[in-house]
């Protein structure tokens, strides 16, 4: 069963047998043809490889097959590399990464650490990041949190939304972690929604997130400020007007749709310093691409 996890494609198959019969030979065993015959079924015996050869090809694995892999090719299945590299491709920044490991450290032990941490966040968010303190994987620092959450898909967007309404804290931090340099303002904002989920409803909350949007938008694009006569405030409405040009255009409740030259009188109502041509483009965007905030 175990050697069935990995099945490579033929042409590769032939080219790795190929490959180890010329080592078994240079070595003087003439059986390695032999025992490579052996895999009738077109399956590698990891073992058989070189173990830098074997390692690549685990690394492909996610968490679960690895440690399916590891019941069969226990020493490559329990590599601490392929662990490390599991822990800092799906949970980019940790804590614990930047510290002395203390000796018996294990990265595979910390991945299930790490996922246990995110089955209790998106459960209960401060009893998750309690978990990762307890553990030592986390600072109780608003920058270190912020990173955490900016670095990973793991932590649920709903329980993560309500863990930046109640800490503001790490919410700023978070913010600061975006770069939206030449970034078309639709497309940066809806950069920024997908790591920071907008709430359902307008109100305090989505209002403050706007305005964070729109400070760090002019600081990333100073260049832009200048040449269109942006400022926060500026951002802020026009931010506000895309997000309800995205409601008005995508609902299928609004049956009279908003137009072009509708769009453009009525945020020049309240933007007046920025050109007819640089709100069309922003029509044409929600228009062509969706909903800022889907």
């Amino acid at each position: 069963m175990g050697q069935a996890l990995w099945r490579l494609p033929p042409r590769q198959q032939r080219q790795l047998q190929e490959e180890l019969a010329d080592r078994l030979a240079d070595r003087g065993d003439g059986g390695g043809r032999h025992v490579l015959g052996k895999e009738q079924n077109g399956f590698i015996d990891l073992e058989m490889l070189p173990p830098e050869l074997g390692i690549t090809i685990l690394s492909y694995l996610n968490a679960t097959d690895l440690c399916l892999a590891g019941c069969v090719w226990q020493d490559l299945g329990s590599d601490e590399y392929l662990w490390q590299g599991l822990c800092k491709s799906t949970w980019g920044h940790c804590s614990i990464y930047n510290r002395r490991l203390p000796a018996g450290f294990s990265y595979r032990r910390l991945y299930l650490q790490l996922d246990e941490g995110c089955l209790s966040f998106n459960a209960n968010a401060q009893e998750g990041i309690s978990y990762f303190m307890s553990k030592g994987i986390l600072v109780d620092h608003p920058t270190e949190l912020a990173k955490f959450i900016f670095y990973t898909t793991r932590l649920h967007w709903k329980t993560l939304r309500i863990y930046l309404d109640e800490r503001r804290d790490v919410l700023d931090e978070l913010v600061t972690l975006h770069n939206f340099s030449n970034q078309f303002l639709p497309n940066a904002l809806r950069d920024f929604f997908r790591h920071i989920h907008a709430p359902e409803e307008r109100g305090e909350y989505l209002e403050t997130l706007i305005t964070k949007f729109s400070h760090r938008f002019c600081t990333c694009n100073p260049g832009l400020v200048r040449e269109l006569g942006l400022s926060p405030d500026a951002v802020y409405v026009l931010c506000y007007s895309l997000i309800l040009l995205s409601i008005d255009l995508t609902s299928p409740h609004v049956k009279n749709k908003m137009s072009k030259r509708e769009f453009i009188r009525n945020t020049r109502r309240a933007a007046h310093n920025v050109s007819d041509d640089f709100v069309g483009h922003l029509y044409d965007n929600i228009y062509l691409i969706g909903h800022v905030a889907a």
